[in-house]
């Protein structure tokens, strides 16, 4: 494992002004100093394709996340450990749900449903969507709730230059923290562009 997955906290940083294709940096913590990963999005492609990498060089990929279609309202995003090749699961958007209020469900390598990615408070959700400039004095807050287990925090915070989004992974948790950095890459990378 690299330490990117044996980490309770993260945080992705993108820079918004980027004319073609999405770089992202992944940080031990809210410092800056210790890269633990690093993301590239290719640009002007017709379904989303994200890898990871331990680190900026790309010498080792750690995951694949790719949209299932062209173009899905729902929003199906796929999960492939890039060493041996096997599906993981993914995340799928749930489209009338996230008029209001952010929703995602979470399914393994079986494709069923086994957890839940909810964005926070109605009312926070709301001001984001209708107030101009909300986005940058209310962060985006989601939380992925899996029966039996403590919830997991992904925060986003944003100004007009960077992007950030950190990653609370509480003690006892057994979610496969693949499909957690999974889950983080589309939040950061999909929501930030909706957003």
């Amino acid at each position: 494992m690299t330490e990117l997955l044996e980490s309770n906290h993260y945080l992705i940083r993108k820079k918004l002004l980027k004319i073609l294709g999405e770089k992202f940096h992944i940080y031990s913590d809210d410092s800056q100093e210790t890269l633990i990963g690093y993301s590239y999005q290719k640009a002007l492609k017709l379904k989303e394709d994200i890898r990871v990498y331990t680190d900026e060089n790309e010498s080792e990929e750690i995951i694949k996340i790719k949209a299932r279609n062209i173009l899905d309202l729902s929003g199906n995003y796929d999960f492939t450990d890039s060493k041996n090749g096997d599906f993981l699961g993914g995340v799928k958007r749930n489209f009338r749900k996230s008029f209001f209020q952010d929703s995602y469900s979470v399914f393994g390598s079986d494709k069923q449903i086994f957890a839940e990615i909810k964005e926070d408070r109605m009312f926070s959700a709301l001001v984001r969507r209708f107030v101009p400039f909300a986005k940058y004095v209310l962060p985006q807050q989601f939380i992925l709730n899996l029966p039996g287990n403590p919830p997991i925090i992904f925060t986003q915070k944003m100004n007009p230059v960077i992007q950030k989004l950190t990653v609370d992974i509480p003690e006892g948790n057994q979610l496969d923290p693949r499909i957690i950095l999974g889950a983080a890459m589309v939040i950061i990378a999909i929501e930030g562009k909706q957003n």
